[in-house]
């Protein structure tokens, strides 16, 4: 059997803020942001707009490409388990944000459940989607990756706050029967779940689980806020990327020649430029549309999908990496044939 991407979708918030919007309430500017990052700009969600909106949205996109000439509602309970990979649910804890999206969907055949792996979130969450559809009679499941970081920066640091953005992207997969006639494998080929939690301090939202709880009557001079040990970030995804695009390709016994496009986790055009220069990756085999959309997260590699898919650049039967790292530490890559 093989898990074939049938549709992929995307959703970003309407409000665009350029770096030099940016650069009025927080210390800095266009010329550093796009030297030091590759970030033009970043989409920003309203005060009403939540994870489950943007998932929502994107997940239409996906279910209407899947499933051409079906309703909605028909295209919904076509779906076995719906999976958010999220690091900004709609709520804390619970409900999971894909139960949400599944009664908004009407998806009522599907089970719905969150995935927290921060930036790697879609590459675990698809691979998760993967081995359930192995077993038993599973056939469709909705993997999305949506994030309103932006929500929960604290715009005090400049460090942290000038890298988010807000978005979703999904895909839907599917399983299918590999015939004795066909030639080529297609979808995902292999997967590699990693993590390194001696270093989970370095990124995290800082207070509010049961480690740090919020006391009773405690003044809070903040809300919950994300925070980032930028340089050791920096450090741990330069090697995390380089490590996991080797391993995978060692582990099939292809070479970086053989791979269309590499999709990486959308953190900053510094880290895949120095992994590609160490892995000796042509630029042009890298995809990057961090310019535009900033640090979405978890949502970031199914927004790339989505694009790609959509103008054509992704063909059929294209070998492809899609590669992550991020809170956890995690890291992780799919190899996939399109």
């Amino acid at each position: 059997m093989s898990f074939e991407i049938i549709g992929t979708g995307r959703a970003l918030p309407s409000r665009r803020v350029s770096n030099d919007e940016l650069a009025e309430i927080v210390d800095t500017s266009d010329e550093w942001l796009r030297s030091h990052t590759g970030i033009g700009a970043r989409h920003m969600a309203d005060e009403n707009t939540a994870c489950s909106d943007l998932s929502l949205a994107a997940a239409k996109q996906a279910l209407s490409m899947a499933f051409p000439g079906k309703t909605a509602e028909e295209a919904a309970l076509a779906l076995d388990l719906i999976i958010v990979a999220t690091a900004s649910p709609d709520f804390y804890g619970s409900p999971a944000t894909a139960c949400i999206v599944q009664g908004h969907l009407g998806a009522h055949n599907a089970g719905a459940m969150d995935i927290t792996a921060g930036c790697t979130g879609f590459i675990y969450a698809l691979e998760t989607a993967a081995g359930l559809l192995s077993a038993g009679n599973r056939k469709h499941i909705l993997v999305i990756g949506a994030e309103v970081l932006t929500k929960f920066a604290d715009w005090t640091d400049r460090g942290t706050c000038v890298l988010l953005g807000d978005g979703a992207g999904a895909v839907i997969l599917e399983k299918t029967d590999d015939s004795a006639e066909k030639k080529n494998h297609r979808g995902i080929i292999r997967t590699l779940l990693k993590a390194d939690g001696s270093g989970a301090e370095h990124i995290g939202f800082e207070r509010g689980g049961s480690r740090k709880p919020f006391i009773k009557g405690e003044t809070i001079d903040k809300p919950i806020h994300l925070g980032m040990n930028g340089q050791a970030v920096y450090n741990f995804a330069v090697k995390a990327m380089t490590e996991t695009i080797k391993d995978i390709l060692l582990l099939e016994g292809i070479s970086i020649d053989d791979v269309d496009l590499i999709i990486p986790h959308q953190a900053n055009a510094r880290i895949v430029q120095a992994a590609g220069k160490r892995l000796k990756i042509p630029e042009e085999k890298c995809y990057l549309n961090i310019e535009e959309y900033a640090n979405t997260s978890a949502a970031s590699i199914p927004i790339c999908l989505d694009e790609l898919n959509r103008s054509g650049k992704l063909k059929k039967d294209d070998l492809i990496i899609t590669v992550g790292f991020g809170s956890g530490l995690t890291y992780g890559a799919n190899l996939i044939v399109w």
